[in-house]
């Protein structure tokens, strides 16, 4: 765990993102959650921080160390950030491969044009709207960072990867996060 990293952690017993229980209509919604816990993390790095600057991550089966769901609610590390940015004109509706990789990994991304996350469910989004996915998501990753979209208007961008153990991606969205926090602790780059 890092300075500003948190945890959502469900009190009921769900193992991860490959749980049908996600997709269930009645299901609760843990990225809405978690996006309304961010100021925790805000406490942490002793300042309020932007859209922008907060994830939230869940990693796959292959790439995470307890099978019980939890979201990681964290800064964004600076070299994504600016990547995104880079894009952000890019980014639909729809599920769409970012032209470039993000920690050396191939993410496919869409945005979602909201404050909050109530009324989105990225586990559906992802199982819904990436070929494949339903049938395996537990070899997905999936991330949510804040955004502000052209006009101003509030947002959300959704990332996927997917598991490829010959190259060495066990896909965790955690990868993406800046466990230090430099961006809030106004530091400029970020070592490795």
């Amino acid at each position: 765990m890092g300075a500003a990293q948190y945890l959502l952690i469900p009190t009921a017993r769900v193992p991860g993102i490959e749980s049908p229980l996600l997709l269930a209509p009645e299901a609760p919604n843990y990225f809405a959650d978690a996006w309304r816990e961010r100021g925790y993390t805000e406490r942490a790095a002793h300042r309020s921080l932007p859209r922008q600057a907060i994830s939230l991550a869940i990693n796959s089966s292959f790439g995470r160390s307890q099978n019980q769901l939890h979201i990681h609610i964290d800064c964004v590390r600076i070299d994504v950030r600016a990547v995104l940015q880079r894009q952000l004109a890019a980014f639909g509706d729809s599920w769409a491969p970012l032209s470039e990789p993000l920690v050396g990994h191939h993410y496919r991304a869409m945005r979602v044009l909201t404050d909050t996350l109530d009324g989105t469910n990225p586990f559906a989004l992802l199982a819904d709207g990436v070929p494949g996915a339903r049938m395996a998501m537990g070899e997905r990753t999936l991330v949510a960072i804040g955004a502000e979209f052209d006009g101003g208007h509030p947002g959300f961008i959704i990332l996927t990867d997917q598991v490829d153990l010959g190259s060495g991606d066990s896909a965790s969205g955690e990868e993406l996060q800046d466990h230090d926090c430099a961006l809030a602790f106004g530091h400029t780059g970020r070592d490795g």
